[in-house]
């Protein structure tokens, strides 16, 4: 007993506020007389009530619920933590809670009489969220379409009028072509497979074969329009205004290049994320494709830059009409190359929050989806020669009436 009233009083000597025991201190700690063995019991009581008050200690110990692991909580405290991503109606920029009481257990739900934790705040906008994913489908549909629609016009233009044939707008054609093959894979993704859940689960290599080829002709849009800035830069800078180049080398860049980064990423999906009809966007492993994209459009700007350093020095000094047609091509690329690569700018500045989160969405739909109609609008509909053309025709027209 003598041993035990030992130890608590030097253990109290150590552990106790100093003000607390401070009578005590002058007294040997080896040999506690009645007094001491009273004193010490009241001032291990005070201490326990000074430095702990009841419930302060109390802890909810660590546990798993099935979806979420929850730390230790101290009593009376709300845990909170981001919803999991496991189920596909839950939105992880909520939050899920679990609530310690105030005896240090955590709160029983009365009907079930089990633990439980509140996910209600998960699935909160689940309607929300599926309705927004039909509006974006059909965004989708719509800007596609009429991408389809308007460079099939557009090329029906380029290869009716002879007038417009030369080596630039065959550049437009074979990029125009790319936009079209893009915007019908898209469609073809969307109608048959990110929708068709029971396809999704069949996991047929038919709907990896489609992601690839959607990857593939994505990549070969944006190496189109650097070819496009290239011929200018070669027809500008460097061979002053020469008439023909040799456009096999472009064919290679343009249809040829977007293949290695394709399959490069084709290989690494397969190997480190092979989820389902690779229908995930939630993978690191498209930067394979994004990268190369990237890289087109900085090469692509510093090349028209570059183009229009060169002609306005040439404008100042001569005046030439040839330049200031030139002018004009480029500006239309230099306009492009903002737009269709804002895209990549924002996916880098996502915010945070559903509202913000959505219209940061909207946006980047409306850039990916009417790229086409874009394109074909300020190659084509915008272009003066094509105007030229057009209007020729419709005045023959009127004067055969």
């Amino acid at each position: 007993f003598k041993f035990v009233l030992n130890f608590v009083f030097n253990l109290v000597l150590r552990t106790c506020h100093p003000t607390i025991l401070h009578p005590l201190i002058k007294t040997s700690p080896h040999s506690p007389t009645i007094e001491m063995i009273t004193f010490t019991i009241l001032v291990v009581s005070s201490l326990l009530w000074y430095c702990c008050p009841p419930g302060s200690k109390s802890m909810c110990n660590r546990t798993w619920d099935g979806w979420l692991c929850w730390e230790e909580t101290k009593a009376g405290i709300i845990s909170e933590q981001n919803c999991p991503n496991s189920h596909e109606d839950f939105d992880t920029s909520e939050m899920a809670v679990k609530i310690c009481s105030d005896n240090g257990s955590w709160f029983i739900h009365p009907k079930s009489g089990r633990t439980w934790s509140n996910y209600t705040r998960c699935n909160a906008h689940a309607e929300h969220g599926k309705k927004t994913a039909m509006n974006f489908m059909y965004l989708a549909y719509f800007g596609h379409g009429l991408s389809i629609i308007s460079l099939i016009i557009s090329l029906g233009i380029f290869f009716y009028f002879k007038s417009l044939s030369c080596q630039r707008i065959t550049l437009h054609k074979n990029m125009f072509f790319s936009f079209v093959l893009n915007s019908v894979i898209t469609i073809i993704w969307l109608k048959k497979i990110a929708f068709n859940q029971e396809l999704v689960l069949r996991n047929p290599t038919s709907c990896k074969v489609a992601h690839l080829i959607h990857m593939y002709l994505f990549g070969c849009n944006y190496f189109w329009m650097l070819c496009e800035g290239i011929y200018l830069h070669t027809l500008i800078v460097v061979a002053v205004f020469a008439r023909k180049q040799h456009l096999m080398w472009y064919y290679l860049l343009g249809w040829g290049f977007p293949l290695i980064p394709a399959f490069i990423y084709a290989i690494a999906r397969n190997y480190y994320y092979n989820d389902n009809c690779w229908i995930s966007a939630d993978t690191s492993l498209l930067h394979i494709i994004h990268g190369p994209i990237c890289a087109a459009l900085l090469v692509n700007l510093f090349f028209l830059l570059h183009i229009v350093r060169v002609l306005i020095t040439k404008l100042k000094v001569s005046h030439q009409a040839e330049s200031s047609l030139y002018m004009k091509a480029v500006r239309a690329t230099l306009i492009l190359i903002p737009l269709l690569g804002l895209q990549f700018l924002l996916l880098s500045y996502k915010p945070a929050g559903r509202v913000a989160s959505e219209i940061y969405d909207y946006i980047t739909q409306i850039f990916m989806h009417y790229q086409g109609l874009l394109v074909s609008t300020i190659y084509c509909f915008f272009n003066k020669q094509v105007s030229v053309c057009v209007h020729s025709i419709h005045n023959r027209a009127k004067g055969s009436n």
